[in-house]
């Protein structure tokens, strides 16, 4: 059997799943990529095998590098929506022998991970100043 490669796959991906974007996958393998180079691993040892929610949390932090605040805007544009989207299309390569899994690996490892404003959104959002504190002895200023 001849392995396909990654562009031919996503030719199949696309056609048969057409809810995802081809550029959809093509993020997904780079933050994999980002995800496996971020572990800790003694030096020598390969590659270990990449579980739903930390790949899950690889994607939001690639996301949130490469999109900043238009992340949720370019995923969307994807038609990826939530954490199950991006299994969906973990699983599709699986299917077509571009990403491996385990026994232990399943969709629901992707259900409701995070929510995608909280993920995405909040990081952007301006922070709520503190009521300034006035040094003992001194009034408050007076609302006009």
């Amino acid at each position: 059997m001849q392995k396909i490669g990654f562009a031919e796959a996503l030719d199949s991906i696309v056609a048969s799943d057409p809810r995802y974007e081809r550029e959809a996958y093509v993020f997904l393998r780079d933050a994999l990529d980002y995800t496996t180079k971020q572990q800790k691993k003694p030096k020598g040892a390969s590659v270990r095998h990449v579980a739903g929610p930390e790949l899950l949390e690889g994607v939001r932090k690639y996301a949130l590098k490469e999109f900043g605040p238009m992340v949720v805007t370019v995923l969307s544009y994807w038609g990826v929506r939530k954490t199950e989207d991006i299994g969906h299309m973990v699983f599709n390569l699986i299917g077509a022998g571009i990403f491996g899994k385990t026994e232990e690996d399943s969709i629901d490892d992707f259900k409701n991970v995070y929510d995608f404003t909280e993920a995405f959104l909040k990081p952007f959002e301006p922070q709520k100043m503190l009521p300034a504190s006035f040094p003992p002895g001194l009034p408050a200023p007076k609302a006009v």
